[in-house]
């Protein structure tokens, strides 16, 4: 194998943003809607392929990525997570170098009536362009 190529399994490039903390004031329930709590996304861009340059123009930058997801995660309030994890796939497809997203939100306060250590939802979405 050429170094830089591909790996022979056609598997995507791959990146991955762990542990994004948003506070913000999402749920169903009226506390919920005027009190912040903590939400964590994590997400995963499969890419296109790319031409084998050392150039953040021909990938994504994941710091403006990150930007972008957490800004997108603290507008507006929503009552379902899955709402917002369609929310912030939305945001990660408007790059056309990203063919797939998987998003998880993770709600570690959910106001739940037995201790639980999270509560989280993951979607996968392909971009259809």
């Amino acid at each position: 194998m050429v170094q830089g190529s591909p790996p022979p399994s056609g598997a995507p490039d791959r990146i991955r943003l762990a542990g994004i903390e948003v506070t913000a004031t999402h749920g169903v329930y009226a506390e919920e809607k005027v009190t912040p709590q903590l939400f964590v996304i994590d997400l995963t861009c499969s890419l296109r392929p790319r031409p084998d340059l050392d150039d953040l123009a021909t990938t994504v930058d994941y710091a403006d990525l990150a930007g972008r997801v957490a800004e997108a995660a603290g507008a507006g309030s929503v009552d379902l997570i899955e709402t917002l994890a369609e929310r912030i796939s939305t945001v990660c497809l408007t790059d056309p170098r990203v063919a797939e997203v998987e998003v998880t939100v993770h709600k570690p306060q959910a106001p739940l009536p037995v201790p639980v250590a999270d509560v989280a939802v993951t979607i996968t979405r392909r971009n259809p362009t």
